[in-house]
């Protein structure tokens, strides 16, 4: 069987900024011990396009309800670690990740359930590195965020 990549769907959720003009993007928190920051995203299930799975995560991530405003040309691909697929039972070698992009009010009321997500930041883009370190993720985020800057006026 040959070796495929995990179909996923994200999300970068804007609202307006705290302070000042702009816009902060939503960061969610995994509790592992490398790469814990990231955007809300996870694997698609049969039948489900990008928007129908980004949405699905957000929800059971966050709790949060959104306006979709688009949808990124971006595709993140990357390949899962020696170490992380020796443990794997199946031909799966990294994953797909495609990007929907959507916003919310100032209010917006994030709620994580404690387990698989188990923490939350809005963030500006000036202070992602403070929380993703991964530089070809951050790499990912600026062309994301410079995709969206036409959505967002």
């Amino acid at each position: 069987m040959p070796d495929i990549y995990r179909a996923c769907a994200s999300i970068v959720v804007f609202r307006p900024a705290e302070t000042g003009p702009g816009h902060e993007i939503l960061v969610l928190h995994k509790p592992r011990k490398r790469d814990q920051w990231q955007l809300p995203q996870g694997g698609m299930e049969a039948g489900e396009n990008v928007e129908q799975a980004a949405l699905r995560e957000l929800r059971e991530e966050a709790n949060l309800s959104v306006e979709v405003i688009g949808q990124s040309a971006t595709v993140y691909q990357y390949e899962y670690p020696a170490s992380y697929r020796r443990f794997r039972p199946d031909n799966v070698r990294g994953q797909r990740i495609r990007f929907i992009f959507a916003r919310t009010g100032q209010d917006a009321k994030v709620q994580v359930d404690g387990k698989e997500i188990d923490g939350f930041v809005w963030v500006r883009r000036e202070d992602i590195g403070r929380y993703i370190r991964r530089k070809q993720y951050i790499h990912i985020i600026d062309t994301l965020l410079a995709e969206a800057a036409d959505l967002l006026r």
